[in-house]
């Protein structure tokens, strides 16, 4: 398959070439012992200057810039935990007559990008800088591409910067080397599940591992991916949610399950909703859905502090705080509160009315609960910046939830709503399976209204049930939007290593019958690509500059064909 390479990609190609010639290995299999990273020596020198440790460190990482001044030169060394300035010394390095390993390999043969190792004595130079002076380096891995160089001036501003979100959400690999931020992010998103974990199991609840592939879609109303197995021969889901897995193993006897699971819904993408998303589910027996407001309140509070140091969050010019107690609102109220209209006993036709009258848009596929979705989606959760627990939703809402132990039109369930968004979801789960059968095929109606977002029956939970399963409260809350709050971002992309993306466009790429077309030689077509790239790329430049540099081609390359006069190079222009 052809690849057109840049000018830089070229040069690269090159000096790997020249540096096997010199019998250096640049990807070479051997461990490089590193005996510490850039942030330990950059914290731990200014007050221990005198240590013998660093009198002889060993490090690896990237080249990210490199300053050459004749003799010597000094470079920029990015490692996972940071940056360290690097002192290279050509009699140093070279202390013999040969001093091709810093003359042609440093200087010539590395570039931007490319990772060494070093073994060197730590110093402070003049200006109060902790540097590395380098004793010997080692080719470690050596980069074919070149990395967007971002410049910051002696004011501070930043040039050139590596921001298009499509290019960065795409080249994660490049974005979390040149941006700096990009990285503490995803270590957040880490020690934001790392304080789950430790609140659960302080509380002695498993974490567990159900299935990805399923035969049913179940435990949430959503969309879901379809494969097929082959050699059963059978169609498979991809998991909407693990809840009703979940629940099978309270039905067999633990106390309290929990699971980080990798969901997938076949819907839309927008900023705040990829089709692969993180969800954590707690299914804890003997508890309702009052006991787990106060366990999610105080988990949460956990959470934020251990993560960020304090209870508050700043989210643009908003301050989130997480300190326990949440408010607590019905969702009725909260739609009566923001719309002035009180739905309670409302059946289907005055429900559409009320979306008419509100304009929220509606479809014939819709029922109750879906209705009033829309409302409380459009009128309401917007206005809950503060963490509020929206509670108490009709029964055709929640079709795994306990109906309300006070008004059977409702149920035992609770959203937690942040920032105008929904973070968490949670039930009295509901452990009658004559009620659960009903709730199902109420569900089954709603499917053959049209409604692809419909439960389907899944039988073997109903079996599971009909074994018996203790009172159990259920919660979930979606990891991504979470880390999106305790971070500050406001796009979800943005705490994805690896967001979905549209397929990517392939450059077209060019061939040398392009170039022969206005008028370029054969034998020199493919020579013209390779410096040019295209043929609008060309006829951009001068055809006085396009002569020159192609003949200074010619000489460079030492090529065996005729030089190009003017004239001809004039014709390409016209």
């Amino acid at each position: 398959m052809s690849q057109h390479l840049s000018e830089q990609e070229i040069q690269r190609r090159e000096s790997l070439k020249k540096l096997r010639d010199l019998g250096i290995e640049p990807y070479p299999a051997a461990e490089y012992h590193i005996t510490h990273t850039t942030e330990q020596i950059k914290a731990q020198y200014p007050e221990n200057k005198e240590d013998e440790a660093f009198k002889s460190v060993s490090l690896a990482g990237r080249l990210m810039s490199v300053r050459v001044m004749g003799k010597a030169s000094f470079a920029n060394l990015q490692d996972a935990s940071g940056r360290v300035q690097v002192y290279f010394n050509r009699d140093v390095i070279c202390p013999g007559e040969d001093k091709s390993l810093y003359n042609d390999v440093f200087k010539k043969l590395l570039d931007i990008g490319d990772f060494i190792g070093i073994k060197g004595k730590v110093f402070t130079t003049q200006v109060g800088e902790t540097t590395i002076e380098v004793e010997s380096f080692t080719v470690l891995s050596k980069a074919l591409k070149p990395l967007p160089v971002v410049k910051t001036d002696d004011q501070g501003n930043v040039h050139d910067r590596f921001n298009d979100p499509e290019m960065r959400y795409r080249m994660r690999y490049v974005d979390l080397v040149v941006n700096d931020g990009v990285k503490e992010t995803f270590v957040k998103r880490t020690k934001i599940m790392n304080a789950m974990r430790e609140f659960f199991n302080a509380k002695d609840y498993l974490e567990v591992e159900t299935p990805i592939l399923q035969p049913i879609p179940g435990g949430a109303a959503a969309r879901p991916f379809i494969t097929h197995h082959n050699a059963l021969d059978m169609p498979l889901y991809l998991r909407i949610a693990n809840e009703l897995y979940l629940k099978r193993l309270i039905v067999g006897g633990f106390d309290g399950v929990y699971e980080f699971a990798k969901d997938f819904r076949n819907e839309g993408m927008d900023r705040t909703h990829n089709p692969e998303f993180t969800v954590m589910e707690i299914y804890v027996a003997y508890k309702d859905y009052f006991w787990m407001m106060d366990f999610t309140e105080k988990m949460l509070e956990h959470v934020v502090k251990t993560v960020n140091g304090a209870t508050t969050v700043k989210i643009g010019d908003k301050e989130i705080s997480f300190k326990a107690p949440f408010k607590r609102i019905s969702m009725i109220d909260a739609i009566k509160e923001h719309t002035g209209i009180d739905i309670n006993g409302m059946d289907e036709k005055e429900l559409l009315e009320v979306c008419k009258k509100l304009h929220v848009e509606t479809d014939e596929t819709m029922g109750k609960g879906k209705l009033i979705d829309e409302i409380f989606g459009e009128k309401c959760e917007p206005h809950y910046i503060q963490p509020t627990f929206i509670t108490d939703y009709p029964v055709e809402m929640s079709p795994l939830c306990k109906k309300h132990r006070d008004n059977p039109e409702l149920t035992e369930r609770f959203e937690l709503m942040i920032n105008g968004k929904e973070v968490a979801n949670a039930y009295s789960e509901l452990n009658d399976p004559i009620d659960q059968r009903e709730r199902f095929e109420a569900q089954l109606t709603l499917s053959e209204k049209g409604d692809d977002e419909a439960m389907f029956i899944d039988q073997d939970f109903l079996r599971a049930l009909e074994y018996g399963m203790p009172p159990t409260s259920g919660m979930g809350i979606g990891i991504d939007r979470l880390t999106m709050l305790l971070t500050g971002q406001t796009s979800i992309q943005e705490v994805l290593f690896f967001p979905q993306m549209r397929p990517e466009k392939k450059p077209v790429l060019p061939k040398k019958e392009d170039f022969e077309k206005v008028g370029v030689s054969k034998e020199w077509s493919a020579h013209v690509m390779e410096v040019f790239g295209n043929v609008k790329k060309l006829q951009e430049a001068k055809a006085t500059q396009v002569h020159q540099q192609l003949n200074g081609y010619r000489k460079k390359k030492k090529l065996d064909i005729p030089a190009l006069q003017l004239p001809d190079v004039e014709n390409w222009f016209e």
